[in-house]
């Protein structure tokens, strides 16, 4: 009732009448951009996940339409692609996955335990020359790290540890990547001071405020570097392919090129099917840990 006696008044009324035309005007465009908005976006997404898409297609095609057709539908399926290329190499997958989840899991831990006892001692502590030395862990952000390989390979060399995995785990137990060292200090910094001062009131030394007050609020922090520490670490190509020589120490990556013969007989469809194998850890961490991962970029400054 009331409605209809709003309709009557902007009937009667030529201003409101206007007003009201020029409003559901107004709302219709509204509506069409925010259409024309979400259907570019899809357009977008479907640009961006394609070549995923392909990927998991191909690997269920017969070799000869891999190439031959970019389409996403394979005339035939052929799950023997994965079967067959779990067991394509001299050494089975099996193999490859194990030696690729020691050498992520301990990178993983190293990783966060260094680099979260060298952003605490940067954020929390005072000692002479912290200023100086923070300067300097970033400017080690810009070193590529082409730069340095030469020189970590003949140090690596003299201490006998070539063809082991010690070059890939050790570097990260000392706290050698200055990137996720700076993103938890952007973190740390973020928690009240007045956490610590209570806590050294109650007779907490610094290493038990570490453990007991800014690590357990520190989770999004430590999540978001975990996922970022597995991805690069489990996706590393050029490390292993320098310091691992045994084919019975190949990671996933190393295992993958093994498929591409260099005379020309190369199963790319047995190495697709293992490449999609290779992103299930990657895609299985990430589903599991993306609300810290979100958390920890949102409140650590990175943009």
């Amino acid at each position: 009732m009331k409605t209809n006696v709003i309709e009557q008044a902007v009937i009667a009324d030529p201003d409101a009448r206007l007003a009201h035309e020029i409003k559901e005007r107004q709302r219709a465009r509204d509506k069409r951009a925010r259409l024309l908005k979400h259907l570019f976006l899809v357009i977008l997404s479907f640009v961006m996940i394609y070549p995923l898409l392909w990927l998991v297609a191909s690997s269920l095609k017969p070799e000869n339409e891999i190439f031959g057709d970019l389409g996403l539908w394979p005339s035939s399926f052929e799950w023997s692609n994965y079967t067959e290329g779990w067991n394509a190499l001299p050494v089975s997958f099996t193999v490859f996955y194990k030696n690729s989840a020691i050498v992520t899991v301990l990178s993983v831990i190293g990783n966060l335990l260094s680099c979260s006892f060298a952003a605490y001692a940067f954020a929390r502590l005072r000692f002479d020359g912290r200023t100086f030395f923070f300067g300097l862990m970033m400017m080690t952000m810009m070193l590529p790290y082409h730069v340095v390989l030469i020189p970590q390979y003949v140090l690596f060399l003299e201490l006998g540890w070539v063809d082991t995995y010690l070059p890939l785990i050790v570097p990260r137990f000392l706290a050698a990547d200055g990137f996720f060292i700076f993103l938890m200090v952007q973190f740390f910094r973020q928690i009240p001071r007045e956490l610590d001062e209570a806590a050294m009131i109650d007779g907490c030394s610094p290493f038990k405020i570490y453990w007991a007050v800014i690590l357990p609020l520190s989770l999004p922090a430590m999540g978001t570097a975990a996922i970022f520490s597995l991805i690069w670490v489990w996706e590393d190509f050029l490390a292993p392919l320098i310091y691992l020589n045994d084919v019975q120490s190949y990671t996933v990556p190393l295992a993958l090129r093994m498929f591409i013969d260099q005379e020309g007989q190369s199963a790319f469809g047995q190495m697709f099917a293992m490449s999609v194998l290779s992103l299930v850890p990657v895609l299985i961490f990430f589903v599991a840990f993306q609300k810290l991962i979100i958390r920890g970029i949102a409140t650590s400054g990175m943009k």
